[in-house]
C-alpha cells in the first residue's frame, strides 16, 4: 500500500491509517503499536502526561523505545486560555526538538505551527468540519486535512464523509476521513471514495494495547448507534457520548453563558481530570456495533490494509481495462483516417 497515498508518501508509512489522538485513551503503548504495525499513532499531550504519568519529552522517548517508526503529536491550538496555550508552545518546541514528523492541529489558526513545522521539514494536517474551516486552515499553510464527519466520536462534525469530500476535495490537499470507521470494509470504502487515508479512534480503544478501563471497553462493545447522543455540556461544543444515566441527569444542552463557563473551567482544570467510566465516552464513534471483541492493534490494521489493497487492485484493473479499450479505439480511428 505504501506509495499509493499522499499520506503514506509524506510520512513514510505503509498503511494510510491514523490512530487519532484521544483523551484519555491515547496511552504510549497504543500509539507505538499502531505505528509499529504500519500506520501512525498520534500522541495526545494531556493524555500522555496527566493520565498516563509521562513528562512529555520522556513520554516521547518511551514511545521511541517501543517503535522506531513515525509517530505524530496532536496540538489543540485555540487561545481561550493563556496558560494552556503556553503549554502548547512548549509541546511544539519539544516535538520539533525530538524530530516528530507529523503534527495534527485543531481548533485555531494553525499558521504559527505550520511555519515552525515546515522550517523543520514536518508535515501538518488540521482537523476541519467544513470547507469554511478548511479554507482558513489552508490560508494558515497546512499540508492536509483531517475531515471530521457527522459519525465521529468526540467532537463530531455536521456533514457526511461524501459531503466533506465534495466540498473540501477541490482545495487540492490530501484528505483523511475521520468518523464512523470501525471495519475493514469501512476503511476500504473511504479509500475508494477518494480519501487519502482514514483516522480511527474508538476502534483502537477496544484493543489489548489500549489501557482504558475494561468497563469502558465493555460499554463501547455493548453500545449501539442508538445509544449515542451529542452533548454540549462536556466541552461547550457538541461531543458524542453514550447516553448513560449520568448524561441523562446532566442533560445535553448548554446555554450560551453556561457553555462559555464550561470551556473556561475545562481549561483551568483539564490537568486534574481523571478518567471516570461514565464520562469517558467522548471518543465514541457511531460504529460501535462493529466492536465485538478486544484484539491487537496490528490485527485491526492488517484487515484495513488488506481491504484497501483489494480496492486499489480493483481500481487499477478497471483503469487498465479502460486504457486498453481506449487504445483499441485509438487504433481503429487511426485506421479509419488512413482509409
Amino acid at each position: 500500500m505504501k506509495g499509493h497515498s499522499a499520506l503514506c508518501e509524506a510520512l513514510g508509512i505503509e498503511v494510510p491509517l491514523i490512530c487519532g489522538a484521544m483523551y484519555p485513551c491515547s496511552n504510549p503503548e497504543l500509539v507505538a503499536a499502531v505505528s509499529e504495525a504500519g500506520g501512525i499513532g498520534i500522541v495526545q499531550p494531556l493524555s500522555l502526561s496527566y493520565v498516563h504519568g509521562h513528562e512529555f519529552r520522556e513520554g516521547l522517548h518511551y514511545i521511541r523505545r517501543l517503535t522506531g517508526k513515525p509517530i505524530g503529536v496532536n496540538l489543540i491550538i485555540e487561545q481561550s486560555s493563556k496558560t494552556y496555550l503556553q503549554r502548547v508552545h512548549q509541546w511544539l518546541d519539544i516535538a520539533l526538538q525530538e524530530q516528530v514528523p507529523f503534527l495534527v492541529t485543531a481548533l485555531g489558526n494553525p499558521r504559527w505551527v505550520a511555519e515552525r513545522a515546515h522550517a523543520a521539514g514536518v508535515t501538518v494536517y488540521h482537523d476541519v468540519t467544513s470547507r469554511h474551516w478548511a479554507e482558513k486552515a489552508l490560508d494558515g499553510g497546512v499540508d492536509g486535512f483531517i475531515c471530521v464527519n457527522n459519525r465521529a466520536g468526540g467532537h463530531a462534525g455536521g456533514m457526511s464523509p461524501e459531503q466533506l469530500l465534495q466540498e473540501i476535495g477541490p482545495l487540492g490537499k490530501p484528505l483523511v476521513c475521520a468518523g464512523g470507521i470501525g471495519t475493514a470494509a469501512g476503511f476500504a470504502e473511504a479509500i475508494a471514495m477518494g480519501y487519502d487515508g482514514a483516522q480511527l479512534g474508538t476502534r483502537f480503544i477496544a484493543t489489548t494495547e489500549c489501557h482504558a478501563h475494561e468497563d469502558y471497553k465493555r460499554a463501547i462493545v455493548e453500545a449501539s448507534a442508538e445509544d449515542i447522543v451529542l452533548s454540549e455540556k462536556i466541552s461547550g461544543v457538541p461531543v458524542a457520548v453514550i447516553n448513560t444515566p449520568c448524561i441523562q441527569h446532566m442533560g445535553t444542552r448548554a446555554g450560551v453563558l453556561a457553555r462559555e463557563q464550561e470551556i473556561r473551567e475545562l481549561h483551568q482544570h483539564q490537568g486534574e481530570l481523571e478518567p471516570r467510566v461514565e464520562q469517558l465516552a467522548e471518543q465514541l464513534a457511531a460504529d460501535r456495533q462493529a466492536l465485538v471483541e478486544a484484539e491487537q492493534a496490528r490485527e485491526v490494521q492488517q484487515r484495513e490494509l488488506e481491504a484497501a489493497q483489494r480496492v486499489v487492485a480493483e481500481v487499477q484493473a478497471l483503469l487498465s481495462g479502460k486504457r486498453a479499450r481506449a487504445e483499441q479505439i485509438r487504433h481503429r480511428l487511426e485506421g479509419m483516417e488512413k482509409d
